[in-house]
């Protein structure tokens, strides 16, 4: 028996042995990584922190070593940037990636959080360390901190909790002022003033919404006092503007405003009705700040709902988040519509604002959902919108992405506009290049938001060619098609039937000897299927009947023989009929067909 209590000591004491050395190696391997990094061995520190990585060591373990040393925590970060020796930076950067992990456990875990809270009402010395662990753990001390003072039976604790919350810094901000939708006023007026300590800017707009929309007086009154505390010029400006504002800031990924580094996701917080407290959406970095512009122009609605401009906004930023190829965050639902119907429906004054905004920031991607949004929805009034000295559909007309220019161009070509305006000429520039593009040519655009694969590059050669079509039939008088021309006669020879078809009914409609000769060359050429030479004797005969005859002789006497041939296919010697007959020929001509097909 003692033997057996012999054995089972031995196993323990080695083990915990193990353990020891496990934790003397992580601290080793950590401390001659800093050494030889410092001294510019760095063949050897990257031996070590090889083995650092390897042994995957515990985050909060390396976040303790890092914190006890700040001078070699610096010097990781500067190892991490170190472009002469590139192995060696990825290591150090992953290396800095497991401290900021454990920084991320350590400032979110709950029971830590409420360990710290609760810490609070202790001793003067167990306030002041549970305050700074507490502001390290920034956003996320905020929940259980309101729901400490929330909880009656916490009473003790809440004045020590209403000392801190201000102090937690403006991590605290964006779930603050989530909690100011509840209801309980007492805990509502604590939120309000430690926003007016805090003293951001940001807190701004959702104080003046209090100040216009409380009835009490008694919220109002301190949403005024904290935005004094904050800005004192913001008093004369509406909760709309002040969100407007705060909304292009993060639209423009104003630095001040971005999220916590030490997470991979950012935080969208929301107050739930229900269960009385914060809650949060965990969404990717790469939209958050669309994601928080959008929440911003909505909450400038709400507080006043003819404040238009939030509307371009929003719709400017949803484009722009759904540009990064992510889905949707969860909170969105399964239901959520896509930018593209919001934009179809919010109509052309905000669908400028939006591409104005693309325009000046060279976004492709939101520029050239505007512009289709308007093209299907506005007509020619609408799209020549002048939204302060500009006109931005006009203005996409010169945009540096050609899936922007040339869709600008089918929209203002499809509402078939009758007033001249001096950019006219580059619709048919734009229409024209889209009826020539390959893929390959498309794909040399850069950061172009469309995939120019052939699909893609078809569907912009029909849509153009389609709208010079409509512009054709009905005569418009400002878009001049004859400077396409050329581009059409050329397209009559492409391998696609519908761009030649398309391209020989636009011709029909052009007074000009090339335009019918090449309709004409079209449907003689046996090269062609026959359906394309039906076509492109239809539209001869149109050709002909708007324009009389302005074939040459050689090609006439080609015609005839094909309706004179009793070999031809009858639709096709139908077609070539109908087309010989419009061209209104000399009786001559017509006196040789009937003799020649004569038995007596």
């Amino acid at each position: 028996m003692s033997n057996a209590k012999s054995v089972a000591a031995a196993l323990i004491i080695m083990a915990l042995s193990a353990g020891l050395a496990l934790a003397d190696n992580v601290e080793n391997n950590w401390n001659e990584f800093l050494h030889y990094t410092k001294i510019g061995r760095f063949d050897l520190a990257k031996g070590y922190a090889q083995a650092l990585i390897e042994s995957e060591p515990n985050a909060l373990e390396l976040l303790d070593l890092a914190q006890a040393n700040p001078h070699g925590h610096i010097l990781l970060k500067k190892a991490g940037k170190n472009s002469y020796e590139p192995e060696l930076a990825q290591l150090a950067t992953e290396v800095l990636k497991i401290i900021e992990k454990g920084r991320f456990i350590r400032r979110s875990e709950p029971k830590i959080i409420a360990e710290e809270i609760r810490r609070l009402t202790t001793t003067a010395r167990g306030r002041v360390t549970a305050v700074k662990r507490l502001a390290d753990a920034g956003e996320y001390a905020i929940p259980y901190m309101l729901d400490a003072l929330l909880d009656d039976s916490r009473q003790e604790e809440w004045p020590n909790i209403i000392w801190a919350l201000p102090q937690i810094g403006q991590a605290a901000i964006r779930p603050l002022a989530a909690s100011l939708q509840m209801d309980n006023t007492a805990v509502k007026a604590e939120a309000i003033k430690a926003l007016g300590k805090i003293a951001y800017p940001q807190s701004r707009p959702y104080l003046k919404f209090i100040v216009e929309k409380d009835t009490s007086g008694q919220l109002g009154q301190l949403s005024a006092q904290s935005i004094k505390q904050i800005d004192t010029s913001a008093a004369r400006l509406s909760a709309a503007q002040l969100f407007f504002s705060l909304g292009q800031d993060y639209y423009y990924h104003s630095a001040s405003l971005a999220p916590a580094q030490d997470a991979d996701f950012a935080n969208i917080w929301f107050w739930d009705s229900t269960l009385k407290r914060l809650i949060r959406e965990k969404v990717d970095k790469e939209y958050f700040n669309e994601l928080m512009a959008m929440r911003c122009c909505e909450w400038a609605l709400k507080a006043d709902p003819e404040f238009g401009k939030a509307i371009g906004l929003w719709l400017a930023a949803f484009f722009k988040a759904e540009s990064t190829g992510l889905d949707m965050p969860e909170y969105f639902g399964s239901t959520h519509a896509s930018p593209a119907v919001y934009a179809t429906t919010a109509g052309p004054e905000y669908l400028h604002q939006a591409l104005a905004r693309a325009l000046k920031d060279k976004n492709a991607y939101v520029a050239l959902g505007a512009v289709e949004a308007l093209a299907t929805t506005a007509g020619e009034k609408s799209l020549l919108y002048r939204l302060d000295l500009t006109q931005p559909l006009i203005d996409a007309l010169s945009f540096d992405d050609k899936a922007v220019r040339y869709s600008a161009a089918i929209a203002i070509a499809a509402a078939g506009p009758k007033r001249r305006f001096a950019e006219r000429s580059l619709v048919v520039k734009n229409l024209t290049e889209a009826l020539q593009q390959t893929p390959t040519q498309n794909n040399q655009a850069s950061a172009n938001p469309v995939n120019w694969d052939q699909q893609m590059t078809d569907s912009y050669a029909l849509r153009a060619a389609t709208v010079m079509l409509k512009l054709a039939q009905t005569q418009n008088r400002v878009i001049d098609l004859s400077d396409a021309k050329d581009t059409l006669i050329e397209a009559t020879k492409d391998t696609r039937p519908q761009i030649q078809t398309l391209s020989g009914q636009i011709l029909a409609h052009l007074e000009s000897p090339d335009a019918q000769r090449a309709i004409a060359a079209m449907a003689l050429s046996e090269n062609n299927s026959k359906p394309i030479r039906i076509s492109a004797f239809n539209s001869l005969a149109v050709s002909a009947k708007l324009n009389a005859n302005l074939l040459d002789e050689a090609t006439i006497d080609h015609i005839y023989l094909l309706v004179g041939s009793q070999q031809a296919d009858p639709q096709l010697r139908g077609a070539a009929a109908i087309a010989y007959g419009a061209l209104n020929l000399p009786s001559k001509k017509v006196k040789d067909l009937i003799l020649d097909q004569a038995r007596s």
